[in-house]
């Protein structure tokens, strides 16, 4: 997966189905998310709430930009303990830009990802 530092001073990172975005990858446990995700900036992580006992303990992993403090959150990613990382939310303004097989996912027409 591509990793670069874009034009516009925003990270790049592309989307793979059943693998990961960025540096992040699926099923991958909470502490090595959270090393993958130092690479963009300091991150906090912290438990989601268990409402269910059939859920097992999940954790939000939130990451800030690097040297822009107080900055809003870049990137939220969601990790299991039955599962590992099993989401990631890349925020459209002070996240990475995020493509797929070459094409924006952010900022685009839907009509322009459509398929036919």
């Amino acid at each position: 997966m591509a990793f670069r530092t874009g034009v516009a001073e925003r990270d790049e990172w592309c989307y793979s189905p059943a693998v990961g975005v960025g540096p992040l990858r699926f099923g991958t446990t909470v502490d090595e998310v959270v090393e993958a995700a130092e690479m963009l900036g300091r991150t906090e992580v912290s438990d989601c709430a268990r409402d269910h006992a059939i859920f097992t303990p999940t954790w939000k992993v939130v990451v800030h930009r690097r040297g822009v403090a107080p900055s809003p959150p870049a990137v939220t990613a969601c990790v299991s303990q039955a599962v590992g990382l099993f989401c990631v939310a890349a925020d459209a303004v002070h996240g990475p830009q995020v493509t797929y097989d070459g094409l924006p996912l952010v900022g685009r027409d839907l009509s322009e990802l459509e398929t036919t």
